[in-house]
């Protein structure tokens, strides 16, 4: 299992995702967020409704490129500024009991290499090179969910969850103690990530 150090090396906070949106408007437009934010404040845009609105309407920019301009014009989400121990330890500061279990999911995805671990407020998600594969979440006071996005038949651990229409995260396994993280639990996150790299 991986070390403490190495949990924090492999972690990704938000900025991954700021990183991410702000290199994909660059590669929509041929501008970066600082061309785009003058350009919105120049234009008097006020809020976040008016700068989407403009950067579709007159730029043909939608989606997750226009959150990276947003950010930069009118602030970041505080818990966007949290580092990724200051996330999970928000996940997990009411329900100690809970911890190790995080933890241990946490050091097997950091032991593969190509596992990518991304913290966000109220959940983590796993992700391969190409795509999330698994998230887990502190689901209420006694348990943690493991969702994955598997192609695998429920029943026994492996529960069928309802989702809506094209969401592939269909699947869970409720976890109550540290011990159910056995290699049954370890084999289909295995499958989980061979079926999405």
């Amino acid at each position: 299992m991986a070390q403490t150090h190495d949990l924090k090396s492999a972690a990704k906070t938000w900025q991954t995702m700021v990183d991410s949106n702000q290199a994909l408007l660059l590669r929509k437009s041929g501008h970066d967020v600082s061309w785009w934010a003058a350009k919105g404040h120049a234009q008097g845009l006020k809020n976040d409704a008016e700068l989407r609105a403009w950067m579709r309407d007159e730029h043909g920019i939608t989606g997750y490129a226009q959150y990276a301009v947003s950010w930069e014009m009118f602030g970041y989400p505080e818990f966007m500024l949290r580092d990724a121990d200051e996330l999970i330890d928000g996940q997990y500061d009411d329900h100690p009991h809970l911890r190790p279990i995080a933890n241990t999911l946490l050091a097997w995805a950091a032991a593969h290499q190509g596992v990518q671990i991304q913290m966000r407020k109220g959940y983590v998600s796993l992700h391969s090179s190409r795509r999330k594969f698994a998230q887990v979440t502190r689901a209420n006071k006694t348990s943690v969910d493991v969702t994955l996005r598997i192609e695998a038949p429920s029943g026994g651990r492996l529960e069928e969850v309802k989702v809506r229409a094209g969401d592939f995260f269909d699947r869970k396994v409720r976890l109550t103690a540290v011990e159910q993280v056995d290699q049954e639990l370890l084999d289909l996150l295995e499958t989980a990530l061979e079926q999405n790299s």
